[in-house]
């Protein structure tokens, strides 16, 4: 996955041509800090100021587990073998290979027993699968589909892909994240050949909101209606924790993941520490970051290093590195895998953990699902997932930095245009 920045200019060429076709120019201002402080977040402010920005409510009572890496796949396969009435999984990769065969017999074994599955798949990121894989999962009775294939009849959408990953199971479990259904998601990020991931299993009434950010793409996909046990009531635990489920989709002005974690860093008092596959964050992000540390937040940036899968979209973050460690934004890069986890950690009892990445991509032209959980366990969990990887990566210092070689920064100011759209 390595190339030097030779190979890297020379491949973005071949790029531009298409990104700036599909080139979507954002169409809102952008976001200023307040006059007064943020509300930070988990305070009854910020939770007002999150539903209002949104549309979705905080619900309480709910039980949250935190899943890493392959064995997120295999509690998603458990959950599956024991679905008694519906299940309903939307995903933006769906790869050939031996957990894309798991899952193809698994879906296809509850379909037969009786048990509705629907399957929504995106028709950029699973395009590798084939048709004769499709074919018998319709076969056994699974019901699947296609979101916005690749057809000249959808070119106006053809730049927005539904890049979440969702499956519910009897309308009680949910699951959400960044896993996708590939090989390369199994195993424990023990090697380049499997990455890096982070996932939430959810009960409780948050999973109606999942359950919606699935019907979403459902719906525009086959025109149906789901209802019964796929908008089961989910209950409520009387020890449960609040959780507050983003669903983000592009309409020309900012999304909902946009100004959620616009206001997620702004009020931050203590720290803000960001785990993300992909870095590209615009002027406000880098504005907000350089005042959180200004202010004196412990402001953390985790990304790739060299074992990206997309090593393009990693230089173009590059451009912001200078300005960030200017500011006292401390950056790291992960060294022992590909980085795929999404997780923003505000204070001691904010987590946020879904599919959207710290870019244009995620932030301005795909369709996300993310979920907001409010409680010190969960998020001293993930603190330690965090210390963890840091153990494994290198901090950028700035000194060194100014002292990259120019052809480096040529190839930073080459993928500006990818930056917005990658």
């Amino acid at each position: 996955m390595r190339r030097g920045a030779g190979g890297v200019a020379l491949s973005t060429v071949g790029l531009l041509a298409y990104q700036a076709a599909a080139y979507k120019r954002k169409t809102h201002e952008r976001f200023t800090l307040p006059a007064g402080p943020m509300p930070a977040p988990g305070s009854p402010e910020f939770t007002r100021l999150v539903t209002a920005m949104t549309g979705a409510p905080l619900r309480l009572g709910n039980k949250v587990r935190i899943m890493r890496n392959g064995a997120t796949l295999e509690a998603m396969l458990d959950a599956i073998a024991v679905a008694e009435a519906t299940i309903d999984c939307s995903s933006y990769i769906y790869w050939p290979g031996g957990i894309a065969d798991r899952f193809e017999a698994a879906l296809s074994a509850r379909a037969r027993d009786g048990v509705e599955v629907n399957l929504v798949l995106d028709g950029y990121g699973s395009a590798k699968l084939g048709e004769d894989h499709l074919d018998r999962l319709r076969d056994a009775g699974v019901n699947v589909s296609i979101f916005r294939p690749l057809r000249w009849y959808n070119v106006k959408k053809l730049n927005n892909r539904m890049h979440r990953r969702i499956l519910v199971v009897d309308g009680t479990l949910a699951f959400a994240g960044g896993v996708g259904i590939a090989d390369v998601w199994t195993g424990d990020a023990q090697d380049p050949e499997h990455w890096r991931e982070t996932h939430v299993c959810v009960e409780g009434p948050a999973v109606l909101d999942l359950v919606g950010a699935f019907l979403e793409n459902w719906t525009e996909a086959t025109g149906g209606l789901l209802t019964g046990t796929h908008i089961a009531e989910p209950g409520s635990f009387d020890d449960g924790v609040a959780v507050h489920v983003t669903r983000s989709t592009p309409n020309g002005g900012a999304t909902a993941m946009t100004g959620l974690f616009y206001c997620a860093i702004a009020g931050a008092r203590e720290r803000a520490w960001l785990t993300t596959a992909y870095f590209g964050p615009d002027r406000s992000f880098e504005e907000v970051l350089c005042a959180a540390a200004g202010r004196g937040v412990d402001v953390r940036v985790l990304v790739n290093g060299q074992e990206v899968d997309k090593e393009i979209a990693r230089r173009a973050g590059h451009r912001s590195y200078e300005k960030l460690l200017g500011a006292g934004v401390r950056l790291f890069e992960y060294d022992k895998t590909m980085l795929h986890a999404k997780v923003l950690l505000v204070d001691d009892g904010w987590a946020n953990v879904g599919s959207a990445n710290f870019d244009s991509r995620s932030l301005d032209l795909d369709l996300e699902v993310n979920v907001a959980v409010l409680d010190t366990e969960i998020v001293d969990e993930l603190s330690t997932h965090f210390r963890e990887d840091l153990e494994v990566s290198t901090e950028i210092d700035l000194a060194t930095w100014q002292r990259r070689p120019r052809r480096q920064r040529a190839v930073e100011y080459a993928t500006e245009i990818v930056r917005q759209s990658m």
